[in-house]
């Protein structure tokens, strides 16, 4: 079967690799109907995370099961599945508890694009979707498998909900989820901070009321101004940078809550400067799987569309181009279609 490989900085690969197959009895494998390019593989892809081999990559997934292992239930061959970028089991007290990416048998799903995955802890990490979805929803579903899941914690994180305002830094897909979350929730004035237009007009479709284009000291004076000089009771982190995370603070009004999903390689706050600043501070990696069945519902009742995210797709063939329009922001995700 044929699998993406990232052999170093700006080097993304497409390969022949041994088919999936089952390793252990709680295993699945899926033949992946589609898989997509995330914001956090660009961390890689410019070489600020490191690896020292050749790495399979992938970790956004939909397909159909085409194996199940002996000790899997609740699950048959032929179903629709989505599932986390963590597998779990989702038994265990801390899965329990709603944050199955810190499961204590987790484990990473980081092979999806390709033509086949094999998904351990499955009847834990995996959710058939009921029906046949239309292309549309198909597309929304991929998204369900991280960045909407995301952007839900995100937006749970922040406190999210009706009367207040929530302000979005990061205009990628995470950040635009995290727009379609707050609205969801309920949130009254929802503001992001984009300077993209077309982000912008996507930001606007899911729900966004307000646009701010400035950054850095700039931006911060505009969202005050907006919000009578006190900063925001909701805050959302979605881009993981010094500069991201740092505006971010500054916006959270004393008392408010900040939720922080951006994969942070590059950011830090000093002890002092949180304590001083009397904030609530949350996130992390989303508990995805927590929140799939929800999702998948309000995606096949037609009652959110987060697919429209995907504004370029690409055959898997062709994976190492959709990196490039990712890099390069001329789209906000992309669909690999194996």
């Amino acid at each position: 079967m044929k699998a993406t490989f990232m052999h170093g900085p700006y080097d993304v690969r497409v390969a022949e690799v041994p088919p999936a197959r089952i390793l252990e009895p709680t295993d699945a494998v899926i033949q992946v109907r589609a898989a997509c390019v995330c914001g956090s593989d660009l961390w890689r892809y410019r070489g600020i995370a490191k690896h020292t081999k050749p790495r399979r990559m992938g970790h956004e997934y939909i397909g159909v099961i085409s194996e199940l292992g002996p000790a899997v239930s609740g699950l048959a061959v032929g179903d629709l599945v989505v599932g986390s970028f963590i597998a779990s089991d989702n038994t265990c007290p801390i899965c329990v508890a709603g944050y199955q990416s810190k499961c204590v048998q987790a484990q990473g799903v980081g092979e999806a694009q390709a033509e086949y995955l094999r998904i351990p802890l499955a009847s834990g990490t995996l959710v058939p979707v009921p029906g046949t979805p239309t292309p549309a929803q198909e597309r929304s579903l991929l998204a369900a498998s991280d960045v909407l899941g995301t952007g839900w914690f995100a937006a749970e994180c922040a406190h999210a909900g009706p009367g207040k305002t929530t302000v979005v830094v990061g205009d990628g897909a995470v950040g635009l989820m995290a727009v379609l979350a707050a609205k969801y929730r309920g949130a009254e004035r929802i503001i992001i901070m984009s300077r993209n237009p077309e982000r912008q007009k996507l930001a606007r479709y899911f729900g966004a009321t307000d646009i701010v284009s400035a950054r850095g000291a700039e931006g911060i004076a505009a969202i005050m101004e907006l919000t009578a000089g006190l900063g925001a009771p909701s805050v959302i982190e979605a881009v993981g940078t010094q500069q991201a995370f740092d505006q971010a603070r500054a916006l959270t009004r004393p008392g408010g809550y900040l939720g922080f999903v951006g994969m942070g390689y590059e950011a830090s706050i000093g002890g002092l400067d949180l304590f001083m600043s009397n904030i609530h501070l949350s996130g992390g990696a989303a508990p995805v799987r927590r929140y799939l069945p929800e999702l998948i519902a309000l995606i096949m009742d037609n009652q959110i569309d987060p697919g429209r995210v995907f504004d370029a797709e690409v055959p898997l063939a062709e994976v190492a181009r959709g990196y490039e329009l990712m890099d390069t922001r001329a789209a906000v995700k992309v669909l690999v279609r194996p």
